[in-house]
């Protein structure tokens, strides 16, 4: 997926997710000059930030 598919799925900004991959939170991998996340990293990371209520 691309930066900008990434930030529509996750309700954020291009630059949340520039920023995420810059700090190594999370996982992609440069294509000439543009970044592709892949679904699994994606997974991952909300997977990690996951807080359960209650």
């Amino acid at each position: 997926m691309t930066v900008g598919e990434v930030a529509d799925l996750m309700r954020v900004s291009s630059m949340t997710v520039y920023r995420l991959i810059k700090a190594g939170d999370l996982g992609a991998v440069r294509v000439g000059k543009s970044y592709r996340i892949r679904e699994e990293d994606i997974n991952s990371f909300l997977a990690s930030r996951y807080n359960q209520t209650g």
